[in-house]
């Protein structure tokens, strides 16, 4: 099964696994599962940590590689295709960011594991990151 992840859940993986859901975490390590990583989601990651709002173990340029490796993530770009599909979703979350990831999964037909109820709203499927 392919997924795509939230960008809070791959904040969790690295910094705070038991906010995961069991679920999640027997999804994520299973070998069946590819777990992709949106650069939308790496982008959001360096913005928010260079605006000081997100405290991460280390820079960006650092962390972003090695959990991706740590994890076997598959990096997933933004498309031409993924921005075109964002004008298309109605206004249920204002966060761009959410936005784009929702328009990569319906995109790529994936679903998306996620905590945010707002992203439950598209016509998306979602699994649950947490309890």
């Amino acid at each position: 099964m392919t997924v795509l992840l939230d960008t809070s859940v791959v904040l969790w993986m690295v910094m705070a696994p038991d906010r995961l859901s069991e679920r999640a975490r027997e999804l994520l390590r299973s070998g069946a599962t590819t777990a992709l990583f949106s650069a939308a989601s790496a982008w959001e990651m360096s913005i928010k940590w260079r605006l000081g709002k997100l405290d991460l173990p280390s820079p960006p340029h650092e962390l972003i590689p090695s959990m991706t490796t740590l994890f076997n993530l598959l990096a997933l770009p933004v498309t031409q295709l993924h921005a075109v599909a964002v004008a298309d979703l109605p206004d249920h979350h204002r966060d761009p960011f959410d936005r784009l990831l929702v328009a990569q999964a319906q995109v790529e037909g994936v679903p998306i594991v996620t905590a945010d109820p707002a992203i439950a709203k598209y016509d998306v499927e979602v699994i649950a990151a947490t309890a």
